[in-house]
């Protein structure tokens, strides 16, 4: 039996007959079978294993508590991208001040008048505070969902005095598994090869807009996210945040930090208060935990809004990451305890915390951040609109939207900043209590190369620059006539009988380019990557309204020629040290409507490459090295037989015609082991990552890209000794080169090539990273441009 099919038959039946559905949730969840015999035993990536909850056991378990207790509301808030349940557990106390103690009127408040909600929590001391508690975003840190389920069952069914008053003052919210693929599969990420915990900021995947869903109709006063495995230090095993610097800007941080730390501490305190339970030589002599903010000065910080946590402060919640030490019961039991251990803070100081929390969208509101330097915050954002491609625009005002940030759209022309905009144009007005996530999604970034030592994962992600919008910071008031938007619904017209000009300007442009490419149609593509579709209009026109473009006849030039459907094959990670490190390349063809079929590297090995068109290698050179640790060997070339076959198979590849791309550092590398260009490859620090000014050639695998632009690096690379390429873009010569990020020692860098194409062979390598974790959409171009180039 697949693994992808139903809970059986009786379950999917019982639960939905017992759990009353969201009215936000449109479509019947996909319900698939999990069989527990096909489910993982054990983690290809921890070696402790234990006996934890399968995936299977957890629909069932949660009917039974919830037949048996008044206070439990067990609902499905979607599927995974494998299509499993969501489950979301809803504990509260019906006896004790209503069973959601007037949290949601107060909300109501906290957005409209919150010094009014702020003097009202002063004078109603009875009323319940929302708590969410995350349930194993990564697949492999098991301890974390078998806790939830522990503390789901106390707080459904016990009566001790602890329970009833944290029930009398709290409702808590159960994310009971966030990855339900990676349980199953024990990997640490989900089914679509992404690390939902480095989702936050693009929100690409089904789990990670559940978890927002679930924080923005919430807002949670405390948010808990359960992982493993740290031992920085023996005598305080664990970790337990609020993180070292550096401290994203966008916080009003001071607000977080005043209730943060000793919040930890009581977790820690309840830990230790228990050591006696444990069974573990690890934990019979703990002193504490380890407490970033406490202990360390750098290292893991919570400046990016990626993690779960960070992205949940902006809501104004105090977030924590927990880092269970092993993955076993004794795992289980410290992640209860710290999770017992919050609860009892929330508890115990409630009022204070919440009205710490209402002031943050009090300052938002008021456009008062006295933390913050003058113009830090601008007075609004403008966005304007292409009107023959609307698409990015609108794609980044829905965004905002799902993320409770207030967009208005103008009634009229207006000017700001003494610059005329016209009517239609999107307006982001800053005084609004989220200001701080909208900034942080809307503002350049900055470089913080000389802030830190060291950062955890990545230091820029502007949205603009990287999905390719405009979002204009406008200092002054924006005065004009608008109306809020709630949804842009997109529409696409054609316009004359044909051919059509498509240009070359959105991933749904191209994505529209390859879906009628699959219905036959005829299309050219010109030098600067514009393409022409020789149709009549109504083979064409369904396409072109579910796209969102607006399209026009046009000539088509003399130096377009044919391009047809292509097939493409990329190399398969399947999970070298813990991360699928091909899946964001993977998902921006997928975007871009290509089809794409993985191959691991002892399959290319084995069978070859004939049936290809193109073959993209984007991840670790690993993948084709014989020294790797025992955890890796599965995913790579597993002797030098296979390895020579493998280098066999892709040079002949090449040989008869075959288009090969390498994306990223690792895979330019990887590309010269192959020995499929003589560059040298040249690489920054792989703590190294941010965005650069490019200078792209702005023709055929550049195109729609100019001298003066923008791209990403992640553990950057650029190439030198590049006599016998065409070098078809460079980091700007420019010693203000890098943007915004951190990278030390980044000056040999300057001027250099950093994409090239082979000379004598179509092999392309492309060191920026052109499909970063479904995150740098701008760049997805140049994937389609690559392929497409004859």
């Amino acid at each position: 039996m697949n693994k992808k099919k139903a809970l059986s038959g009786i379950l999917a039946a019982g639960i939905l007959a017992s759990v009353p559905l969201s009215a936000a949730q449109a479509i019947t969840p996909k319900w698939i079978n999990v069989n527990v015999s096909e489910e993982q035993a054990g983690s290809k990536f921890n070696n402790q294993n234990y006996d934890f909850m399968k995936f299977s056991e957890i629909g069932p378990k949660l009917e039974e508590i919830e037949k048996q207790s008044n206070r439990v509301k067990v609902e499905v808030k979607g599927t995974s991208a494998d299509g499993y349940p969501l489950y979301v557990v809803t504990i509260a106390d019906p006896t004790t001040q209503g069973k959601f103690g007037k949290i949601q009127s107060l909300r109501k408040q906290m957005f409209k008048n919150p010094e009014k909600a702020q003097d009202w929590i002063a004078n109603n001391p009875d009323f319940k505070v929302p708590v969410m508690i995350n349930g194993s975003i990564h697949g492999t840190e098991f301890v974390g969902s078998d806790a939830v389920m522990q503390l789901i069952e106390r707080f459904a069914t016990e009566n001790d005095e602890e329970t009833k008053t944290i029930l009398e003052n709290n409702i808590l919210i159960f994310n009971v598994v966030q990855n339900p693929d990676g349980r199953v599969d024990a990997t640490r990420f989900n089914g679509e090869g992404i690390d939902l915990n480095r989702d936050f900021i693009t929100q690409s995947q089904p789990e990670t807009q559940e978890t927002v869903a679930l924080i923005k109709e919430w807002n949670p006063m405390v948010f808990l996210d359960t992982h493993g495995y740290v031992n920085y230090d023996q005598n305080n095993p664990g970790l337990i945040e609020p993180c070292t610097p550096p401290h994203n800007p966008n916080y009003e941080y001071d607000l977080y930090e005043k209730w943060a730390l000793d919040q930890a501490k009581a977790m820690e305190a309840e830990i230790v208060g228990d050591k006696a339970q444990f069974e573990g030589d690890l934990y019979k002599n703990m002193e504490g935990t380890y407490i970033p903010q406490r202990d360390d000065s750098a290292g893991w910080d919570d400046y990016p809004p990626i993690f779960t946590p960070m992205y949940a402060m902006y809501h104004g919640a105090y977030g924590h990451t927990l880092e269970a030490p092993q993955n076993d019961e004794d795992g289980v039991r410290w992640m209860y305890n710290a999770i017992m251990g919050a609860l009892k803070f929330a508890t115990e100081n409630k009022e204070e915390m919440i009205t710490g929390q209402i002031e943050m969208f009090k300052r938002g509101i008021n456009f008062d951040h006295p933390f913050h330097e003058e113009g830090f915050f601008p007075k609004a954002y403008v966005l304007p609109v292409n009107e023959e491609d609307p698409t990015v625009t609108n794609k980044a005002v829905n965004h905002l939207i799902k993320n409770d940030i207030e967009v208005v759209q103008a009634s009229k022309a207006f000017e700001a900043d003494g610059k005329s905009y016209p009517k239609g144009t999107y307006i982001v007005q800053m005084d609004q209590a989220k200001a701080g996530l909208a900034n942080t999604m809307l503002w350049d970034g900055e470089d913080i190369t000389d802030d830190t030592p060291a950062m955890y994962d990545i230091s820029a992600w502007s949205l603009p620059e990287l999905w390719g919008f405009e979002a204009i910071a406008v200092q002054g008031d924006v005065d004009t006539v608008a109306s809020k938007v709630t949804n842009v619904k997109e529409q696409g017209s054609v316009s004359g009988k044909g051919p059509f000009i498509i240009s070359n300007s959105s991933v749904k442009a191209v994505q529209l380019v390859n879906q009628l490419l699959q219905q036959g149609v005829e299309v050219k593509r010109d030098s600067e990557g514009n393409f022409y579709a020789e149709s009549a209009a109504n083979a064409v026109s369904e396409a072109v309204k579910a796209s969102g473009l607006n399209i026009e006849s046009g000539k088509v030039p003399a130096d377009a020629v044919s391009i047809e459907k292509v097939s493409i094959a990329i190399l398969k990670d399947g999970g070298m040290g813990k991360v699928q490190s091909h899946s964001g390349t993977k998902l921006a063809l997928k975007r871009l409507g290509f089809d794409v079929k993985e191959l691991t590297p002892s399959e290319v090995a084995e069978k070859g490459l004939e049936s290809f068109d193109v073959f993209v290698y984007s991840g670790t050179e690993g993948l084709i090295s014989l020294k790797l640790s025992e955890a890796n060997k599965e995913f790579g070339l597993q002797s030098q037989v296979e390895f020579d076959a493998f280098k066999s198979n892709v040079e002949s590849f090449v040989n008869k015609g075959g288009k090969y791309i390498a994306v990223g550092a690792s895979a330019s590398r990887a590309t010269k082991t192959l020995g499929l260009t003589d560059d040298v490859i040249n690489t920054g620090g792989s703590n190294s990552n941010g965005i650069i000014k490019v200078a792209y050639e702005g023709t055929g695998a550049t195109a729609g890209y100019g001298e003066d632009d923008l791209g990403f690096v992640y553990r950057p690379v650029w190439f030198t000794s590049t006599d016998n390429d065409e070098v078809l873009a460079t980091i700007a010569d420019d010693e203000n080169f890098f943007v915004a990020g951190h990278w030390a020692g980044r000056e040999a860098a300057q001027g250099q090539a950093i994409m090239v194409k082979e000379q004598d062979k179509d092999v392309t390598l492309i060191g920026l990273e052109a499909g970063f974790r479904d995150h740098t959409d701008y760049l997805f171009r140049l994937l389609s441009n690559s392929i497409f180039e004859k």
